[in-house]
């Protein structure tokens, strides 16, 4: 028993006897002793695996953690309980953590330091026990042990635990199975051997059972509960059924196609937004999987499956990649790129060397009036653009004008021109050639090698901090550092502002995309929440418990000078929540040419026959209204940068900038 402990029941004893009464915790319990099996003294070490099967599962981990997990919050209800850093007891990931399943071990405490919880139901105010589950969590921010942004504001585990929670709306995150350790300081204390009557546990229902002094683990998924005194138990951690991968793989094409119809229709986020008629793509593109089954035509399944995924206008979605097709069909090029400027023009911006536009006199920021006897406009808006599906139309119209010029190599487009300074319009019919330096050339990822750091930042000749952060879904930990680094050198700088270039991130995670932007901030703001299918209500719920909201960092790592955000088109999810945050209070100015992706929720994947994945979005993002506030609109600029032959052909980085003149301006 620890020292303090019992001297605290000497204490009690002796003040007890002073009154004239007994004291209350020696008393002993009315309650029947456990029935125990494997009575070997209790556990001292605990061993186990997790097995996962969500692909998203690893992404970003770098430091991932199996720790006792301090149940009071969960006997108390309270969501924003803190797990006492005494009382994470860290275990040992002995096995390949990125290849599932991977296993632990974790050696117990002889005194625990947890939160001590009355649970017997008798009227008397008892010791307590302490409870435990396993869990496996990441660490991100500060030092080994988790903090409150670790635990996304406290509570406890609901997913990847030892324990099994609810997720059904009326009884969302209640443990409704699983096993707990359970450490008892004397043999007088209490614990529920069942749910009772309402099937919750630690409520006034329960039956009462007395523990052994020590520790035992309680298996909940029996019934009664079993009480394990073995030495050395087994605890699994359990990934909960939302979270786990769906597998239509062992199916047939079209009942394969059939399960992710139904999945779908009930369980994508924007079906209502975005107007979708799940029963009228079921029966377009149903035919296309029934012939490729009866054909045994791999090549056609998957050309069914890349098609009904462009048939959902959101870019969170997307199937197989069908490279001979895309090769095919866009290998041949004019040797030119083109943009749009704002006044609808739309003009050449690059030429290949000796390229077939080259050789036909088209000149750089020649006019295209027309291709292939249709109007330039029309003919953009009428491309197909192999990136898709897109969640806005600034955005397909972007890849479209990339797309409008590919076509098979060798293929005769005509082309009619009107170079600069030369009134006269032209027309030149031109076959494509095998190149694809004018596609690449205006790729949304032109500039990146795949080896960029998370974060990088400098210091600008200006005076001003620039920072460019490529992706929520790198090394969590390692971007937190560089993001703090740089926090830090702004105010032992007294750097004045701060530039963001955000115009190359593809997304991540929603959270810490949210907690980086709390560093600019001094009150914990509630942002948004995002609503998921509940089977039972046959609709989307929204928990109140799981709002997003900033926890902020240390006083000494916030920074305060003024911020501007460069935004564009390839910011997408969970780098437009962040933009989004920092619109919140005036914070910065978001400057651009162009508004967000509009990618506004947070996604699933499945798996399909031929070890195909096929991903869609699952959570329905809203603001603090309740409305739809990404999905589909974007986050556009506060400080619009034109699009026109200044801009395009300017030198510099036009949007760079606008934020420099912004920021000298005094934001």
């Amino acid at each position: 028993m620890n020292k303090r402990f019992r001297q605290c029941l000497l204490l009690v004893a002796l003040v007890a006897n002073l009154l004239g009464g007994p004291a209350v915790a020696q008393s002993p319990s009315a309650a029947p002793p456990a029935e125990l099996v494997n009575d070997e003294g209790g556990p001292v070490a605990l061993r186990g695996q997790l097995t996962y099967t969500n692909p998203l599962f690893t992404v970003g981990v770098a430091a991932p953690m199996v720790i006792l997990e301090d149940q009071a919050g969960f006997v108390d209800r309270n969501q924003a309980f803190l797990f006492p850093k005494e009382s994470q007891t860290l275990g040992q990931i002995t096995s390949d953590f990125f290849t599932s399943p991977f296993s632990y071990t974790l050696a117990l405490p002889v005194e625990p330091q947890a939160t001590l919880r009355d649970v017997d139901n008798n009227g008397r105010p008892d010791a307590g026990v302490m409870i435990f589950a396993v869990a496996y969590w990441t660490n991100i921010f500060g030092d080994p042990f988790l903090e409150e942004r670790d635990l996304f504001g406290g509570g406890w585990s609901t997913a990847y635990a030892s324990t099994r929670v609810s997720e059904l709306a009326e009884t969302r995150r209640e443990v409704i199975g699983g096993k707990v350790l359970v450490y008892a300081p004397d043999d007088q204390q209490g614990f529920p051997v069942g749910f009772g009557a309402d099937g919750l546990l630690f409520t006034a229902d329960d039956p009462i059972v007395r523990l052994p002094a020590g520790y035992t683990v309680v298996d909940m998924d029996e019934t009664p509960f079993r009480f394990d005194r073995s030495r050395y138990p087994v605890i699994d951690l359990v990934e909960p059924g939302s979270a786990a991968l769906k597998d239509f793989s062992r199916l047939g094409y079209s009942a394969a196609f059939d399960a992710m119809i139904d999945l779908m229709r009930r369980e994508y986020a924007f079906t209502d937004y975005k107007g979708l008629d799940w029963d009228a793509i079921h029966a377009e593109f149903r035919p296309h999987f029934v012939a490729a089954e009866e054909e045994r035509d791999t090549r056609a399944y998957l050309r069914a499956l890349r098609d009904v995924t462009f048939a959902i206008p959101d870019g969170h979605v997307s199937g197989p990649f069908v490279a001979q097709d895309f090769q095919q069909a866009t290998a041949g090029g004019l040797g030119m790129a083109v943009q749009e400027l704002d006044d609808g023009r739309i003009i050449v911006t690059y030429l290949t060397e000796n390229g077939p536009a080259a050789r036909a006199g088209i000149q750089v920021r020649a006019e295209i009036l027309a291709l292939d006897d249709q109007p330039m406009r029309e003919a953009v808006a009428d491309a197909f653009a192999w990136s898709g599906p897109f969640s806005t139309a600034h955005v397909k119209r972007l890849q479209q004008l990339r797309y409008v010029l590919r076509s098979p190599a060798g293929t005769a487009r005509t082309v009619r021109f009107r170079n600069p300074e030369d009134g006269a319009a032209q027309s030149v019919t031109l076959a494509t050639s095998s190149e694809r330096e004018s596609f690449n050339v205006s790729s949304f990822e032109v500039g990146r090698t795949g080896a960029e750091l998370p974060v990088q930042f400098e210091l600008l000749d200006s005076g001003y901090g620039y920072v460019r952060i490529d992706s929520f879904s790198d090394n969590n930990l390692l971007t937190v550092q560089l993001w703090e680094r740089m926090i830090r050198t702004l105010r032992q700088q007294q750097t004045p502002g701060l530039i963001i270039d955000m115009r190359k991130n593809s997304g991540g995670s929603g959270f810490l995309a949210d907690q980086m932007a709390a560093y600019f901030f001094n009150e914990p703001l509630r942002l948004g929440n995002t609503g998921y299918y509940d089977e039972a209500l046959d609709d989307f719920f929204f928990d109140p418990r799981t709002e997003d909201r900033f926890f902020l960092p240390a006083p000494d790592l916030r920074y305060r000078g003024k911020v501007a955000v460069l935004v564009g088109p390839n910011c997408k999810s969970a780098c437009e929540f962040f933009s989004y945050a920092l619109t919140l209070q005036n914070r910065a100015a978001i400057i651009g040419q162009y508004p967000t992706a509009g990618l506004g929720g947070s996604v699933a994947d499945f798996r399909m026959p031929g070890g195909q994945f096929v991903r869609f979005t699952i959570g329905r993002a809203v603001d603090m209204n309740g409305e739809i506030h990404i999905e589909g609109k974007g986050v556009a600029p506060t400080v619009r940068v034109p699009v026109n032959e200044e801009t395009v052909f300017g030198k510099g980085d036009p949007v760079l900038d606008a934020a420099v003149r912004w920021l000298e301006a005094g934001g």
